[in-house]
């Protein structure tokens, strides 16, 4: 076999980088802008004032809201989104029932069921005369040039913005991905990690949730827990401002003028609407049924929807991934209005004046330097508020490598800052649905005997079957990884089924302080992604997220991390190694790890509860029995990964 030599390698390189910063003219690229734009339909299928919109209670309450509160006394509604397909069909009837506007705002968009059918939506609202915008991130701006060439050249009521793009494109092949790397790092690793639906400047939506089956309970191996939140009331105009600031920056490129979708509009013409075959139609007709049953929003969205007061709408805003001209910076402070503090300094204030309790629910517990000193300082106090996090298990998560890091710092966790940290299950008992009425998530039937086979399991197992879905093996070998889009490495699991990860990010202050936004708590959120989060400082509200974060730290839900028995002999020593350790700036050498997973055990004495454990009760070993540091996990070669990256990626933790 012959080996190419090293001077061709390096030719080779050098070609793709220079094709890959290669751009068109700008005679080139203002001819394909014309060819998109003169292919856009003016066609308007309705007449009427309200464009057609679908009579809908949400917005009828999003109005009520409105024409009751006043600048000096604010009236808001707010409904938290926990269930999955309810969180798909609250966003499709929104969209139905627009009149005027639709801004969506995410950082990923697939081509898969979910998103398409959102797609789909769209595309209708702007025929039927919605001003429909759309600004997705590059790195996850759905899958083929064509999708975004056809959006482009679709309607004059339809806009497609791309947020800011590296090497002149709208999608980063992996080969591409790696000239992006080399020559403009800087550039591709500032992000827009905003999620944000706007309709009519009177409802919005924000979360963690992306547009891609995963997130709505549709995903046939892997499924995020993930949380948004529904708000009517003034402070969505703050909402629609921001996303305005985004549209209107430098950062944010039609799509029609990037350089491969401007090639593809040259060379093929614009393409016809997108749409794919659904994959399970039944499923989707299911969800559709509900879109315009009265009694079914006014259930789920409606009655719900709690009477908020304090609301505040924090978001980042463009200038904070730099180098915006002084135009960008005085135009999006116009657009915005008075910005608010951005989102990471809003919620370490809102952290830093807590007096009893924070309940913190992350996936991905990589802690910014500030975020680890602001808990020392609480830690510190002479009476310090409890902690309490939820977050992945390695089972769980689908970012293998921010686990690894986050293993690292357990000892620092439970003993400097006091972290009682309970990480999820990938197969919780009682995960959060709400089944019985809904068709949102049902697939076509399966044969009798598959169904009792999947209720025979745990109760996640059982309402699963209820719902229809498969329970699949989760990293079978030669099956697609669930784990693809969003950048992760799946472990592979001592069990099958179809498996749940966190992907929620909300904090609850005192019991009287809600947040739910789209910030990890981490160094990405910091300083190189935009983030956004709405507060609602509400006793109320807040009882019920925090309602909602405990459950997900139950027991049948979640593993609690505590300290691990001594070792029999030369345990100090064991101990001053393994701080050292963990002290070293890039290495972390020592295997053996001051805390470990437990379980709770009911039994005589230990009743079943519902209720968080904390690793620092008296009580604790009594009913709570240790199962390793990654339970569930067929390790295999993962622990020299594990280890691997908590030996020498430390030095990874401000970019992920």
């Amino acid at each position: 076999m012959r080996h190419p030599r090293p001077g061709r390698v390096l030719a080779g390189l050098l070609a793709l980088l220079l094709g890959g910063c290669a751009t068109l003219s700008p005679q080139q690229r203002s001819a394909a802008a014309e060819v998109a734009v003169s292919a856009r339909s003016t066609q308007v299928d309705c007449m009427r004032a309200d464009a057609c919109a679908l009579p809908s209670p949400l917005m009828a309450m999003a109005r009520d809201t409105l024409a009751a509160s006043t600048p000096a006394a604010p009236r808001h509604r707010a409904l938290i989104l926990d269930d999955a397909p309810d969180a798909l069909l609250a966003r499709i009837h929104l969209i139905r029932a627009a009149r005027r506007s639709i801004g969506l705002q995410t950082y990923i968009f697939d081509e898969d069921d979910s998103a398409q059918l959102v797609l789909d939506e769209l595309q209708a609202a702007a025929f039927r005369g919605v001003k429909v915008r759309i600004l997705v991130d590059q790195l996850a701006a759905l899958r083929k040039v064509e999708t975004l060439a056809a959006l482009s050249s679709l309607h004059a009521n339809l806009e497609l913005r791309v947020y800011n793009p590296v090497l002149d494109r709208a999608r980063l092949s992996l080969p591409m991905y790696a000239v992006a790397a080399a020559c403009c790092w800087r550039q591709l690793n500032r992000r827009m990690h905003n999620k944000l639906l706007v309709v009519d400047d009177a409802v919005g939506i924000v979360g963690g949730r992306n547009y891609q089956d995963d997130y709505y309970d549709w995903g046939g191996e892997f499924n995020f827990r993930d949380r948004d939140l529904l708000l009517a009331g003034p402070a969505v105009a703050d909402m629609a401002a921001n996303f305005e600031a985004f549209w209107v920056s430098g950062r944010s490129v039609p799509a029609e003028q990037l350089g491969d979708v401007a090639r593809y509009l040259r060379e093929h013409g614009p393409p016809p609407a997108p749409h794919h075959v659904f994959h399970n139609p039944a499923r989707v007709r299911a969800l559709l049924a509900e879109v315009a049953d009265d009694a079914v929003l006014r259930t789920r969205f409606v009655a719900p929807a709690l009477p908020v007061q304090g609301v505040k709408f924090l978001a980042d805003l463009p200038a904070k991934h730099g180098r915006d001209t002084a135009a960008e910076l005085v135009d999006a402070t116009a657009v915005a209005g008075n910005p608010s503090p951005d989102t990471s300094h809003g919620l370490r204030g809102l952290i830093a004046g807590a007096d009893r309790e924070i309940l913190l629910q992350t996936p991905y517990l990589v802690l910014s330097k500030p975020a680890q000193a602001l808990f020392r300082e609480l830690q510190q106090r002479p009476q310090p508020p409890r902690v309490l996090v939820s977050t992945n298990s390695l089972a769980s998560t689908d970012a293998f490598i921010a686990y690894a890091l986050s293993y690292k710092y357990k000892r620092r966790y439970l003993r400097d800052f006091g972290f009682e940290i309970h990480e999820f299950k990938p197969f919780p008992a009682d995960a959060p649905f709400e089944l019985g009425a809904t068709g949102a998530g049902l697939q076509e039937a399966e044969p009798p005997a598959a169904s009792a086979r999947a209720g025979a399991g745990s109760l996640r197992e059982r309402q699963l079957a209820e719902r229809g879905l498969r329970s699949e093996p989760a990293s079978e070998a030669g099956r697609p990884s669930p784990f693809a889009s969003s950048g992760g490495l799946p472990v592979r699991l001592k069990r099958a089924g179809l498996r749940m990860g966190m992907h929620a990010k909300s904090l609850v202050i005192d019991g009287r302080v809600g947040v739910v936004g789209t910030h990890n708590f981490d160094p990405r959120g910091d300083s190189l992604n935009t983030e956004s989060a709405v507060v609602i400082a509400d006793p109320g509200f807040a009882a019920v997220l925090a309602a909602s974060i405990r459950r997900d730290m139950a027991p049948a839900n979640a593993w609690t991390i505590g300290r691990r028995d001594d070792a029999p002999i030369f345990s100090g020593i064991e101990y001053n190694l393994s701080k050292l350790s963990e002290r070293m700036p890039v290495f972390d050498l020592w295997p053996y790890k001051y805390a470990t997973s437990y379980d709770y055990v009911p039994g005589p004495g230990c009743p079943p509860t519902v209720a968080p454990p904390s690793p620092f009760a008296p009580e604790f070993r009594r009913c709570n029995q240790p199962v390793g540091d990654f339970p569930e996990v067929d390790i295999g070669l993962k622990w020299l990964g594990v280890r691997t990256f908590t030996a020498f990626g430390s030095g990874l933790s401000p970019i992920l």
